[in-house]
C-alpha cells in the first residue's frame, strides 16, 4: 500500500510491516519499537502516521492520552478500550449513529466528523483483581 502512494519499501519499512502483518488486536509504537530494536524510533512513528491516514490503521488513545493503533477494516466503527490493558475493539452501534445525527441537527455549523471512544475494564482484567 505505502508504494501504491508513492512512498519508498525501505528495508526498515519491510520489517515494520512484516511485524504489523503478525500482530492481532491493538499495539503502541512503543512495542513496536521494542520489536524492531533495528528500525529507528522515528521510522515507526512515522510510517504508522502514514498507515493511520491511509486508512490501513485506526489510532485510539489510552485515558492517559497514549496511543494504540489496531487494523482498521475500512467500516465506519467506534472503539471500546480497557483503561488497564490497553486492549481495543470496535464496536457499531445504528442506535448511536442516530443519536448523533439528531445532536448534529442541534450544532450551528457542519459536523465534520466524530469519534466515539468507551473507556471500561475488560472482563480479563476485571478477574484478574
Amino acid at each position: 500500500m505505502l508504494e501504491d502512494l508513492g512512498y519508498r519499501m525501505t528495508p526498515s519499512r519491510r520489517l515494520l510491516a512484516r511485524l504489523l502483518g503478525s500482530k492481532a488486536g491493538s499495539f503502541s509504537a512503543e512495542a513496536i519499537s521494542e520489536e524492531l530494536p533495528t528500525v529507528g524510533r522515528a521510522t515507526v512513528y512515522r510510517t504508522l502516521k502514514l498507515l493511520v491516514d491511509a486508512g490501513v490503521l485506526c489510532k485510539t488513545a489510552l485515558p492517559d492520552g497514549a496511543p494504540r493503533y489496531s487494523f482498521d477494516d475500512a467500516r465506519h466503527h467506534h472503539h471500546v478500550i480497557c483503561a488497564d490493558c490497553g486492549k481495543v475493539e470496535e464496536f457499531r452501534k445504528p442506535v448511536v449513529e442516530r443519536l448523533l445525527r439528531e445532536m448534529a441537527k442541534e450544532v450551528r455549523g457542519a459536523v465534520v466528523g466524530h469519534r466515539v471512544e468507551l473507556y471500561i475494564t475488560c472482563a480479563k482484567c476485571l478477574s484478574e483483581r
